[in-house]
């Protein structure tokens, strides 16, 4: 272990994975602190701009997803196929991180796998980043970086170190449970399951997402007190997955919206969901943590090149420019549509309509609002107007 790093990443996520990656490829002695045994509850979905973006091997793809089915709390479903060719990645969040971390290494990257206990800035500059080895946790031993990023999740203790004034994000509370994929007619491997139903979540939705061998069903909620376990239970009756085998169990707070500073001025940033960066709506974050791991690797770098604290900010900054306009759409949706059962009527039924459809997969998979065709979004404007006011039936 060395005795000075030019930037010490907390968290192996995708977020810090890719940022520590970046750092090493840049040349950058950066240390990737980790913990052991840490799987976040994840539906796990990969949009092909990711997979293209950042390379990800097919190998890492346990399923591919080619259409959607979106329930309705009257048990009405709608079906969204995605066009010819097109699917979404499904990967094991398990083994996917863990690939990430040994590319991280494979570029220089060191990586320790222990636990975060403390920073506090060094006197010469830096910070001094204490740490606990699982091999020997009675004793913290300290790093002396240059830099920090803060990947360590929604409750980072990173940010709450540092940035103790930094307002904290609400979060939605997710709970899923991995099963035995069962081998029934009525399972479509190819097909992710949406449910919108207050029953089931009162503001949020429920997921049934193939992974291939194993299934992930999973409930969000920001409702505190709401009983997830039993929620997923009821889940699992409803799709038929009651009697298949629990594999494991995961629950985990995920941030629905960026925060508004991700840097402390002096050499610390933060990325991935201690950044806030999961689509409100869709609860989306891979693609999010790893851009915004990319782009705080890239603001640590220009830091470490220039000295400037002022080239941290850069990070959000950057993030916001790509995506800030359809995370404040999502949240408009999320506040919305998701109020009730008689407005999650009428989302569904908007989400039967062709161009809704198209123009959703496309932005979803690109990551990038639609503009190429004004036709369909002056259709849909006027079918939201419609339903917003109540003149089309749920």
């Amino acid at each position: 272990m060395r005795a000075h790093y030019d930037a010490v990443v907390v968290g192996g996520g995708p977020a810090g994975a890719t940022a520590a990656e970046h750092l090493a490829r840049a040349g950058r002695a950066v240390l990737l602190l980790d913990r052991a045994g840490r799987i976040k509850p994840c539906g796990g979905a990969i949009p092909p701009r990711l997979i293209r973006d950042f390379a990800i091997p097919d190998h890492l793809l346990v399923a591919r997803i080619r259409s959607a089915r979106i329930v309705a709390p009257s048990a009405r479903a709608v079906d969204m196929p995605i066009e010819a060719g097109g699917f979404v990645g499904m990967v094991d969040r398990e083994v996917f991180d863990e690939w990430l971390r040994g590319r991280a290494a494979a570029a220089g990257a060191e990586r320790r796998t222990g636990q975060f206990v403390a920073l506090q800035r060094a006197a010469g500059g830096g910070f001094d980043v204490a740490w606990r080895d699982p091999a020997d946790p009675s004793a913290t031993r300290t790093i002396r970086t240059r830099t920090v990023i803060g990947a360590d999740g929604a409750r980072s203790a990173v940010a709450q170190q540092a940035m103790p004034r930094s307002r904290a994000v609400p979060c939605v509370f997710a709970y899923h449970e991995i099963v035995a994929s069962p081998r029934t007619a009525s399972h479509d491997p190819e097909r992710c399951d949406v449910y919108y139903r207050g029953a089931l979540s009162p503001d949020f939705y429920g997921w049934i997402f193939p992974h291939g061998a194993t299934t992930s069903v999973g409930i969000g909620t920001a409702a505190k007190g709401f009983a997830l376990r039993e929620a997923v239970t009821a889940l699992r009756q409803v799709a038929g997955l009651g009697e298949t085998a629990t594999i494991r169990r995961e629950g985990a707070p995920i941030p629905l919206r960026p925060r508004r500073r991700w840097d402390d001025g002096h050499g610390l940033v933060l990325a991935g969901d201690a950044a806030g960066v999961v689509a409100p709506a869709s609860g989306e974050g891979i693609y999010y943590a790893m851009l915004g791991g990319r782009f705080a690797g890239e603001a640590v770098d220009a830091f470490c090149a220039s000295g400037d604290p002022a080239a941290l900010r850069q990070a959000r900054r950057r993030f916001m420019r790509a995506h800030g306009q359809v995370f404040w759409i999502l949240g408009i949706m999320q506040h919305y549509w998701y109020a009730s059962d008689r407005r999650r009527e009428r989302f569904v039924r908007i989400c039967a309509d062709r161009d809704v459809q198209r123009l959703t997969w496309d932005a979803y998979m690109n990551k990038a609002l639609v503009r190429a065709d004004p036709g369909a979004h002056a259709r849909i404007f006027w079918k939201n107007v419609a339903h917003l006011t109540g003149l089309a039936r749920a």
